[in-house]
């Protein structure tokens, strides 16, 4: 008798709309709404900014290539853990997974939970403690929507997907219409107002773009839960990146047109700043729930992937072998989830504010895509996977793993201290790491 049976298995039933839902779902979070008017201050006209969101939005398009190729060579639940345990061992592949719990997927939990809330009191009054009594319900709430199953949770992101992306789509378009009637603010030209040299303002811009479009990445993560993981994860990607850098470029186009650069720089609320001047109060009211629908699907999109990370990890015996556990009637990694909002609660309790819980996010990020591009390097030299999968032209991982390079470096060095810190929060995994290796070769 085959005792395997017996064993509780992912369900296979994500098909191509779920990996497009997924990939749009995570990436269009809070921020084309929190990021704009902070990359504002440090450009000094429109065309310097829309020029550095398309240069973004090549360079992510370059990255999704790569992993298009990756996820079919190794079309795996687990994304970017089992394409660098693969090709550097089990140490490379634990530390990537500690990070993503500690700092890299839970703080944005815990950050957009607070944008939900934030929003919400458009339409309340609420007081301190109500408001994080109401984050951490959001956390839950969307938690137990993973746990209960995949498909429950697919239909949220899916649904909340066509909300936000439709949402802001017939923003931009209605904006774009009644703008008509205005003077074009385009062509306002400020000096900045800061310390940092061309160089520091050209890294500091990129961080923040490069944070709007994080998410493209981890389509991959649910390939266990995939019908044909090779075909669905490659076409997401294309599609879905290329529909975020479009909704964004619009979505930018609108601020400035509308706003102007002053008064992009001056809105704490962009968005709901354009939409003030051009439906009146109703347009901030009809974005506030937008955003609001936006951050808790990205939430969820995040819950949907980052848990099969911890349970990947403890499948393959480096981590704690409570996380290698699947739900036998629900047929989720239920026990990771509940890590997950375990630990994002922690993070929103400790740090409590949505930029410092995202503060270094984008660093630690771009790290380990540096790791995951030279893992492909090594895993098309191997010839892992076979000859049935997509493949990109070497020379654009090569143009990205220099544009990362760059980047990084930049950060480090106009920001060390802070770039230090966020390297600390990864290398608390290290001991961990050699624990788990060490019990590992034992067995």
């Amino acid at each position: 008798m085959d005792s395997s049976r017996d064993v509780p298995r992912f369900r296979k039933s994500l098909g191509v709309k779920d990996g497009i839902a997924i990939l749009i779902g995570i990436t269009i979070g809070a921020g084309i709404y929190s990021t704009p008017q902070i990359i504002a201050q440090y450009q000094t006209s429109f065309f310097q900014i829309i020029g550095l969101w398309v240069l973004a939005g090549v360079f992510v398009y370059l990255g999704g290539l790569i992993y298009a190729e990756l996820g079919t060579r190794l079309p795996h639940t687990g994304g970017e853990y089992v394409y660098i345990s693969r090709a550097f061992g089990p140490f490379a592949g634990f530390i990537f997974g500690w990070a993503q719990l500690f700092i890299i997927r839970t703080s944005p939990a815990a950050g957009l939970a607070i944008v939900v809330v934030d929003y919400l009191e458009h339409f309340v009054d609420l007081s301190p403690t109500s408001q994080t009594v109401l984050s951490i319900a959001v956390i839950l709430a969307i938690g137990v929507i993973n746990y209960v199953g995949i498909r429950h949770a697919s239909w949220f992101q899916i649904v909340s997907t066509i909300i936000k992306v439709g949402g802001l789509f017939a923003l931009v378009v209605a904006g774009l219409v009644f703008v008509q009637g205005q003077t074009s603010q385009l062509g306002q030209k400020l000096p900045v107002d800061s310390d940092l040299s061309p160089f520091g303002l050209f890294a500091a811009t990129m961080m923040l773009i490069v944070f709007s479009y994080l998410g493209w990445d981890r389509v991959g993560y649910s390939a266990g839960e995939m019908k044909n993981p090779k075909r669905t994860i490659s076409i997401s990607i294309f599609w879905g990146i290329a529909i975020v850098v479009v909704v964004y470029l619009l979505a930018i186009l609108l601020y400035h047109y509308t706003l102007g650069l002053e008064g992009v720089r001056e809105s704490k609320k962009v968005a709901a700043d354009t939409a003030t001047i051009l439906f009146g109060p109703i347009g901030a009211s009809i974005v506030a729930v937008i955003v609001m629908i936006s951050a808790a699907g990205s939430i969820n999109g995040t819950m949907m992937t980052a848990p099969r990370v911890y349970y990947a990890m403890a499948f393959d015996k480096l981590f704690f072998d409570w996380f290698n556990y699947i739900h036998p009637k629900f047929r989720t990694p239920s026990r990771a989830i509940v890590a997950h909002c375990v630990w994002a609660i922690v993070i929103l309790l400790v740090r409590s504010n949505f930029e410092s819980i995202v503060a270094g996010m984008t660093f630690a990020v771009l790290i380990f895509y540096v790791v995951t591009t030279l893992a492909l390097f090594k895993l098309r030299r191997q010839q892992v996977g076979g000859s049935d999968i997509f493949r990109t032209p070497i020379v654009l991982p090569c143009i990205y793993l220099v544009g990362l390079v760059v980047l990084i470096s930049m950060r480090g060095y106009y920001e060390w201290q802070k770039s230090l810190v966020d390297l600390a929060f990864v290398a608390t995994g290290i001991p961990f790491a050699f624990l788990f290796c060490l019990a590992r070769r034992k067995e």
